[in-house]
């Protein structure tokens, strides 16, 4: 039997991330996101929400980029610590021992330890309600080469160990469980000996 709860926001998990933003070194902030994902495939396109009442709010706002880092376990305890601290009050990179690194395309910072860093344009600006959508063109995206795998020259999701959030809590993503179109793939029938 299912429950009937309030309305809410229960779809998880989703990512947990880093987003740079800032055009000089002096500017520069993190803080974390869970309300991001992908709107467009062609042209590329992805979303951030964010409270206007974040620091780095009246950033993106004014310089209209800014950019999405993946996170891994060993980013966790600075996606945590990202989220809840201002940049006002805190020069986060410094705090957490993170690198700024100059992205392509914007101007905003990329972070080196991220494995995968999303350059993003603003495009649009939706208000919502508690959170403004900034939706944007994607740019460039920079991957960290250590977790390109050199057979297949595609991502590695395992070695990269990156992490969701749920409910308040982080997780690593799990094992492999399938492929696209796996479910509908022709099994090959083992052909008869003569």
């Amino acid at each position: 039997m299912k429950q009937s709860w309030k309305p809410g926001t229960m779809i998880y998990p989703l990512p947990a991330v880093l987003v740079s933003v800032g055009v000089k070194e002096e500017e520069y902030n993190l803080f974390t996101v869970a309300w991001t994902g992908t709107v467009c495939t062609n042209p590329p396109m992805c979303y951030i929400s964010v409270r206007p009442e974040r620091h780095s709010y009246e950033i993106i706002r004014r310089t209209g980029e800014f950019v999405i880092n993946l996170t891994t376990s060993r980013l966790a305890r600075a996606t945590d610590w990202c989220g809840v601290r201002s940049g006002r009050d805190y020069n986060k990179f410094r705090k957490m021992g993170l690198t700024p690194i100059p992205a392509t395309q914007v101007a905003a910072p990329v972070v080196e330890e991220s494995p995968v860093s999303i350059e993003c344009r603003v495009r649009q600006i939706v208000p919502l309600g508690s959170h403004d959508m900034f939706i944007a063109d994607v740019v460039n995206v920079l991957v960290d080469e250590e977790y390109i795998d050199p057979e297949s020259g595609k991502f590695d999701l395992q070695r990269a160990d990156l992490i969701a959030y749920s409910h308040g809590e982080y997780f690593r993503l799990g094992d492999v469980i399938g492929h696209f179109g796996w479910s509908v793939r022709k099994k090959h029938k083992p052909s008869k000996r003569k």
